[in-house]
């Protein structure tokens, strides 16, 4: 074995905790730093680490027709400290896995507890971590501390992102109907990259318009919960519905607008109103509803926004949401193995680095813990495949998005789900026994099969290489 080195994990959820046992159980020590119960949050009602504050799903555990199941699987493949906790303390939720929230936590705290190579400290870390503690992984999630998410935003540059985060859906790329919508920049106008057909249109007529606002507008919303309200709305990404409430005509002259468009499947006609949509990950597999961000519930959303001509069937990667929520810009400021380029010695993981999801943020956790371990011994750990869960959820933390070009548009890095749309596209779509190409549910099933078989075999292959040379270093 080589030297044992001390590396310090600030939060103890389930980010934190996860990178943290990654890190014991190669044989080095880690030292948690959490706040609580020293330092409540609005949120959190125990001490436990990796309490879950909100729902107690990790949702669909199964690894061949779901990407968040596929994720659950490369994690246990990977010795996840979350996944067994949760598997050990599951309840009756059909398909998903769902978890007993005390249990889970009692258990991930007594695992951290008695492990030999952990240490917790129950201390707020309210600026940024010393520069004597090395090799550090910041996990505070999005309820990060003030004081250390100002200290982050001084080193960076960037602006500290906690307000309410107006989320826009996202629709995948082979659910639109391109019978109805079709390709164009506003006046043609090719951006950076760009080729002047960069959007994905919408047409609606005034009839399908008047309906779309009334909709909106009675449409039922999410509700604020007492902590959250005394939070701002970020002024330039207001929720769709509350642009519709300032006047019917507020959206046709907004987000809408249709001009500078012209509809080729029939081009006489001028539309009342254009939904836009803009392609969001570099693989071209995920468009993001320009301008859509919303509080509608999620039900809500699926149903009006199905009323969209081209969007009948849409399938969405996220639906859209509004939260208060801290993180980063991660593709500007992280590298590859979440470090931090203005300051290498913290990496990040969880919320904070703009996943969304339990075991999103365990599974980012994980994997800081491990590109930490492999720092520390000197060795170099080989990029995760994109075409596996794990690898397509970095990829999109640290630079799978699609820079804005929306004027005023601050960011367009958002928060997401692991989703089948981060993961490159297959190279032959599967046919039936008879060659034929299939449509329908039977194509979609067939396809999540391919993708989900693809990322095994590539994880596997990953892992076989990974172990020899870690041997031999």
């Amino acid at each position: 074995m080589t030297e044992v080195h001390t590396i310090h994990v600030v939060g103890g959820g389930l980010a934190g905790s996860e990178a943290a046992w990654q890190i014991a159980e190669s044989g080095h020590r880690a030292v948690i730093h959490e706040m609580r119960p020293l330092r409540p949050t609005e949120a959190h009602r125990t001490e436990g680490l990796a309490e879950l504050v909100c729902s107690n799903s990790f949702r669909s555990d199964d690894p061949n027709g779901n990407a968040v199941g596929l994720l659950h699987q490369e994690m246990r493949s990977l010795s996840s400290l979350i996944m067994r906790a949760g598997d050990a303390h599951q309840v009756p939720a059909g398909g998903a896995l769902a978890v007993d929230r005390d249990g889970f936590s009692a258990a991930v705290t007594a695992a951290l507890e008695a492990h030999p190579n952990v240490e917790i400290r129950r201390e707020a870390v309210d600026d940024l971590p010393p520069e004597s503690w090395g090799s550090t992984i910041v996990a505070t999630g999005p309820l990060t501390d003030p004081g250390l998410a100002e200290a982050i935003r001084a080193l960076t540059g960037a602006e500290s992102l906690a307000f309410f985060d107006a989320i826009a859906p996202i629709v995948h790329r082979d659910s639109i109907d391109m019978g109805k919508a079709w390709f164009q920049s506003r006046y043609d106008k090719a951006g950076p990259g760009g080729t002047g057909a960069d959007y994905i249109n919408c047409p609606l007529d005034r009839e399908q318009y008047d309906a779309f606002i009334a909709a909106l507008i009675a449409g039922e919303k999410t509700s604020f919960k007492e902590w959250e309200a005394s939070t701002p709305y970020f002024d330039g990404c207001l929720p769709i519905e509350v642009m519709a409430e300032r006047g019917p005509e507020t959206l046709r002259h907004g987000p809408m607008k249709p001009v500078g468009l012209t509809n080729p499947h029939n081009p006489t006609v001028k539309a009342c109103a254009i939904v836009q949509l803009r392609q969001d990950n570099a693989l071209g597999t995920l468009y993001n509803m320009v301008g859509f961000q919303t509080k509608l519930r999620h039900a809500e959303q699926v149903r009006i926004f199905r009323t969209i001509p081209g969007l009948e069937n849409a399938d969405f990667a996220r639906l859209g949401g509004l939260h208060r929520n801290t993180y980063l810009d991660s593709p500007r400021l992280l590298d590859a193995t979440l470090r931090l380029k203005a300051r290498p010695s913290l990496r990040f993981a969880g919320q904070i680095t703009g996943c969304e999801g339990y075991v999103e943020s365990a599974a980012i956790g994980l994997m800081a813990g491990r590109f930490a371990v492999a720092e520390a011994e000197g060795r170099a750990l080989a990029p995760l495949p994109q075409t596996t869960a794990l690898g397509a959820l970095i990829a999109h933390i640290t630079g799978g998005h699609v820079a804005a070009e929306d004027a005023g548009a601050p960011r367009s890095f958002q928060p997401m789900n692991v989703n089948f749309g981060l993961f490159p596209p297959l190279e032959r779509m599967p046919r039936n026994e008879t060659g034929r190409r299939l449509r329908g549910p039977e194509k979609a099933a067939l396809k999540k099969r391919a993708l989900t078989d693809r990322a095994r075999a590539d994880l596997a292959a990953w892992i076989a290489g990974d172990a020899p040379r870690a041997a031999a270093e």
